[in-house]
This record gives C-alpha cells, sequence and structure tokens, in this order.
C-alpha cells in the first residue's frame, strides 16, 4: 500500500487523494508510523462487503418477539390486562409472587 506523510496529506491532500482512489487506498504515517488509512470508495465497500450485519442477530430476536406478539392468545392477553382493574391486576402480581 502507498505511503504517505501526515504533512504530505495535510499539504497535498487531492493528489493524495487520487493516489488513494487510483491504488485502493494510502497509510497516513505519522513519525514514519502509520496512523491512519485512506482507503477508496471501491476498496471502502470491498471491505463493508465481507462483513455480516452486527444487528442480525438482534433483529432477529425482535422479529421472533414481534411474531409471538401476534398470536390470537398474546393479543387476548394483552387485552386482559388493559381491561382489567387495579385491584384485578394487584391480586394477579400477588399471586404470582407466591408462587416463586
Amino acid at each position: 500500500m502507498p505511503e504517505a506523510s501526515a504533512t504530505e496529506v495535510k499539504n497535498s491532500f487531492g493528489t493524495v487523494l487520487e493516489r488513494a482512489a487510483r491504488t485502493g487506498g494510502v497509510a497516513i504515517l505519522r513519525h514514519n508510523r502509520p496512523a491512519a488509512v485512506l482507503l477508496s470508495v471501491e476498496e471502502y465497500e470491498r471491505l463493508l462487503a465481507g462483513q455480516e450485519d452486527p444487528l442480525k442477530p438482534l433483529r432477529q430476536e425482535f422479529d421472533a418477539l414481534v411474531a409471538r406478539l401476534q398470536t390470537s392468545r398474546a393479543k387476548a392477553a394483552g387485552r386482559a390486562l388493559f381491561d382489567a382493574s387495579p385491584e384485578a391486576l394487584g391480586r394477579r402480581v400477588t399471586a404470582k409472587r407466591r408462587k416463586g
């Protein structure tokens, strides 16, 4: 991968940008050590394409929960919950606590 000093990037950004676009990327050096990388759009998209969606497991769990809430049993429980009086809800909570 081609390299450019941080000073060169600061003073000639357009030239370094063209080099990154042409070659796929440029390593930016600070005190002769790699500090960052400037990537072309193509190289960036290639890297992203190889990654799995980090939210996929969470999205699947959410979709499964929503599906469970769409069952007739869940809908009936939701209606009963909203139709219940405060006293009935209190009795239900107390009964659940006693059961463990």
